[in-house]
């Protein structure tokens, strides 16, 4: 299975706005992500926050190891924070609540002269239960929402070994990027206005226990009745995929619209006999 669309291979490549799920082995592999996530928002003019488990102290000396962040430390564009204090309240986080939490200390950032906020943070300790997992990735989607008008970036990391490979593509599919093989599709926001969604990758039978929780948990809303996805990034679809698409759609009392110029959806549509789903060729 090719898995390229939506894949980051280098974070330095990175500009405004991103929101990138990154799947780590151990603490160091997390440290070095981050920091060449973050130095990018330094370049950017940027206020940086690292968030990880710990001590805030610690935190900021680990960042004092990399070139350049002791500087930005003292000078207030860094900042360490601990995972419960930067997701606080509970152990079940309120996805709503942390969006505008996110957003106030974006408000702040620019309000102090930098050019906005980028986050690094191992939400690890986050996920673990099934409860926080469904908050977490719907959170996950609200906030990408939000990246699109506000200059905010995250990148939010996972570690394979505490939550295992199931748990991280649930949320690796949230983002609009991911590290390679997190995820085998991408359910995302998008700048049209008349799309609900975005949905990039491939779909197929090996998806179809995580795309169904992703639809709901993304909450997607129509336009003129109609669930409108953007699919342009969307490299396979199968018929099995195709009848979820269609199911979800029509369960909610929506027609579906998937726009794409890939030749695939729309010989499904006509084989299946899908009388709610149409595709549209983008203009």
């Amino acid at each position: 299975m090719s898995r390229r669309a939506g894949v980051v291979r280098d974070l330095r490549d990175l500009g405004l706005h991103d929101h990138v799920c990154w799947a780590f082995d151990d603490a160091d592999e997390f440290r070095a992500r981050a920091t060449r996530f973050l130095a990018k928002g330094l370049d950017l003019g940027e206020q940086i926050w690292y968030v990880g488990a710990g001590e805030v102290a610690a935190l900021e000396d680990e960042m004092r190891e990399f070139p350049g962040m002791d500087r930005a430390l003292r000078r207030g564009a860094a900042k360490a924070a601990s995972v419960e204090a930067a997701y606080p309240g509970k152990t079940v986080i309120d996805p709503t609540a942390q969006v505008r939490a996110y957003a106030t200390a974006t408000d702040q950032a620019v309000a102090a002269g930098f050019t906005g906020l980028r986050v690094a943070a191992d939400a690890s300790a986050l996920v673990r239960t099934p409860e926080q997992l469904d908050a977490f990735a719907r959170y996950e989607h609200l906030i990408d929402r939000y990246m699109l008008t506000a200059p905010f970036s995250a990148l939010c990391a996972y570690q394979r070994s505490l939550l295992g490979e199931e748990t991280i593509a649930a949320l690796a599919c949230m983002h609009p990027g991911a590290s390679p093989n997190a995820t085998p599709f991408w359910l995302h926001a998008t700048a049209d206005g008349g799309c609900a969604a975005a949905i990039g990758g491939e779909l197929d039978l090996a998806t179809r226990d995580l795309l169904e929780p992703a639809l709901r948990r993304a909450d997607l809303q129509p336009h003129n009745g109609e669930l409108v996805l953007d699919a342009t990034r969307l490299a396979f679809i199968d018929h099995r995929s195709l009848l979820q698409l269609a199911a979800h759609a029509r369960n909610n009392g929506h027609g579906l619209v998937l726009r794409t110029a890939h030749p695939g959806p729309s010989h499904l549509t006509k084989a299946l006999g899908l009388t709610n789903v149409r595709v549209e060729t983008p203009t």
